[in-house]
């Protein structure tokens, strides 16, 4: 049974893959690793094996991954676009310099290493529709920069030494669980909160500004399935695009009308997150991923918004 690591655990998308991953795999199977204590983490994490542990520290990971015998590593480890502009030395030396320690880790332990890039990794000459799979990648923010940097990292990496890299670029991520960590696309996931509890939401994004996002589910399901496919089909193998559903403000708006009709919404815009967003994409090409590892998501935009009001309501308003 494979051994897996998920550094940056306590993430958005860490706090929901780990338990994923032990359902799939077993629980003594997956090591949850993060900078925080355990005291801090949600039990879902820390009810499995937890190691806090530093990316930056190369000694302290090595040694987790030799004591587990780990052959998969899943690097969520990352500032966002909206904190790294803030931030961007530190967004540099944790987003690049964390990455570089888990590829030369690699280099010398052999196991496989997901790292995700992201929409971000384009900017404002890239074709915005359909973007290609190969396409100009200029951002404009620190955070694209260093996802692009680490996109040509991992190649380098298996291409050099062979190490096994794998990544996929992840839109805008939907959660029901965990509130998002300062990203341009937070919006799609305060909207929901907002609507059950205020039944208004002001929104810090353009109408009529498109970009790509995914619900959790699908982000999990993209995650696991580029790490278990069979590589021998790969043409790419570090940036795959993938896509779920695009959609603006106005239609998110919509979506949850039909479940909340009396929902309205109102924008003041900021300037930072709304420079960033149209420098991104309205939409991605994922035909790369649907061909060498046959990726497919299962929710669109009413789906997820059915689901997401349902579980959010549950938990917000004990209903």
């Amino acid at each position: 049974m494979k051994r897996i690591l998920v550094v940056g655990a306590s993430g958005q998308i860490g706090s929901e893959l780990v338990p994923e991953l032990r359902r799939i795999y077993g629980e003594n199977n997956v090591v949850a690793a993060d900078l925080k204590d355990p005291s801090q983490l949600a039990p879902t994490l820390v009810n499995g094996i937890y190691e806090q542990a530093d990316i930056l520290d190369t000694a302290r990971i090595s040694e987790i991954i030799k004591k587990y015998n780990v052959d998969a590593v899943y690097n969520l480890v990352a500032l966002l676009s909206s904190v790294g502009e803030q931030k961007p030395q530190l967004s540099w030396k944790i987003n690049l310099g964390g990455l570089m320690n888990l590829l030369e880790i690699a280099r010398e332990l052999h196991f496989q290493l997901f790292t995700p890039s992201s929409i971000g990794s384009f900017g404002p000459a890239t074709p915005k529709d359909n973007t290609p799979q190969d396409t100009i990648q200029r951002p404009t923010s620190m955070y694209g920069v260093t996802k692009v940097a680490g996109e040509l990292l991992c190649d380098y990496y298996y291409k050099k030494y062979g190490v096994d890299t794998r990544g996929v670029r992840f839109p805008g991520i939907i959660s029901n669980v965990t509130l998002p960590g300062g990203g341009t696309t937070d919006y799609a996931v305060d909207i929901y909160y907002e609507a059950i509890k205020k039944h208004h939401y002001t929104c810090y994004i353009k109408a009529g500004t498109y970009m790509d996002m995914m619900y959790m589910p699908d982000c999990l399901k993209a995650a696991i399935g580029v790490m278990e496919a069979d590589s021998s089909r790969f043409i790419h193998r570090n940036c795959f695009n993938v896509a779920s559903m695009s959609f603006e403000p106005e239609q998110i708006a919509a979506a949850i009308k039909k479940v909340i009709p009396d929902f309205t919404m109102d924008y003041d815009i900021d300037p930072v997150r709304q420079g960033i967003a149209e420098s991104w994409p309205n939409k991605m090409d994922d035909s790369c991923a649907r061909a060498e590892w046959d990726w497919a998501p299962s929710y669109d935009l009413d789906t997820m918004t059915e689901d997401m009001i349902k579980v959010l309501s549950k938990r917000l308003l004990n209903k």
